[in-house]
């Protein structure tokens, strides 16, 4: 408690650098939105299509000599991953031209690894997804973040005022553009689990974002002095010790989640760590940076008074 109070009693000027911000925050975004462009994503069987089995083995298998077995009979390029334990393994088939059916392939790749390991493996699952039903999967997943950001604007103007709803929904599209940009730059898959981890970092952002808003509401309705940047300042203190313990527990959560949840949950916990950090930094120096860069005021915040409410004050 005594270091939260610490904390509580800090006075940064995080509006003072706000333009350095904008400006580092304006380079990495272009580098982001470059990477999308030019390098693409490394989309997973959810939205390319594809063959996926799962197959046991009787010992601990190392996923090197899986893939050495699998190219020996012309299966490259095949995605190979530990479920569960070290004996289970994932295996992904990007579709190919031609390719009709996964019966056949499915056959091909289980007598494959049956050679390599003597028998010694067991054929558990086998889903096959069409390049068609990957192509809906994308457009539905782009639908789903532009519906949850026209949402997010439609509550923040009716429960704020129209220029936090568009600083608000700046700073998620700034998380969103940074997330899947950092997928894009390194060529991580991103798969549907990821895009789950994209909309659960809109939330995420727009959660710390409205604590932020509201004690700026307070505070102009409170603080008789001080100009905007001045009040932004004292909000965004008073509410730093709620975004370091909210932001470092979540973290912590995450990273172990990253570290011991296996392959299966890397992109989807990495992607949220990303989210959280970025989202974190967008709350400070993008959503609010935002607002007063639109101009607000205190006029804009304050309670409207009832009509009647000045001639009735004056009756004796």
């Amino acid at each position: 408690m005594r270091d939260l109070s610490v904390i509580n009693e800090l006075n940064i000027d995080f509006m003072g650098i706000r333009r350095p911000a904008v400006i580092l925050s304006g380079v990495v975004l272009l580098l982001c939105i470059l990477a999308m462009v030019i390098r693409g994503f490394n989309l997973g069987l959810d939205f390319t299509g594809g063959t996926v089995l799962e197959v046991g083995y009787q010992n601990p298998a190392e996923l090197s000599d899986v893939r050495t077995a699998l190219e020996a009979k012309g299966f490259t390029g095949a995605t190979v991953q530990h479920f569960g334990t070290r004996s289970d393994v994932l295996i992904r088939l990007a579709p190919e031209a031609g390719e009709e059916a996964s019966a056949e392939l499915s056959d091909s790749v289980f007598q494959a690894l049956s050679e390599a390991v003597g028998g010694q493996v067991e054929l558990r699952r086998v889903e096959f997804v069409g390049p068609q039903v990957g192509e809906e999967l994308r457009e539905q997943g782009g639908l789903a973040v532009l519906f949850a950001l026209i949402g997010i604007l439609v509550y923040v103007a009716l429960r704020f005022e129209w220029r936090f709803a568009v600083g608000a929904v700046v700073a998620i599209v700034h998380d969103v553009i940074f997330t899947v940009g950092m997928f894009a730059l390194f060529q991580i898959p991103f798969d549907l689990t990821v895009l789950a981890a994209v909309l659960a970092v809109i939330g995420y952002s727009l959660n710390d974002t409205i604590v932020i808003f509201d004690r700026i509401r307070e505070n102009f309705r409170r603080m008789r002095k001080g100009t905007v940047i001045d009040i932004t300042n004292v909000s965004i203190n008073q509410t730093l010790s709620r975004t370091v313990v909210t932001s470092g527990t979540t973290l912590l959560v995450l990273i172990a989640l990253y570290i011991f949840g296996g392959e299966a949950l890397n992109g989807f916990s990495l992607a949220l760590i990303i989210g959280v950090v970025v989202g974190t930094y967008s709350t400070i120096f993008v959503a609010t940076a935002a607002v007063i860069l639109l101009g607000v005021s205190r006029a804009d915040l304050l309670p409207v008074p009832k009509e009647g409410a000045e001639a009735g004050s004056s009756l004796p």
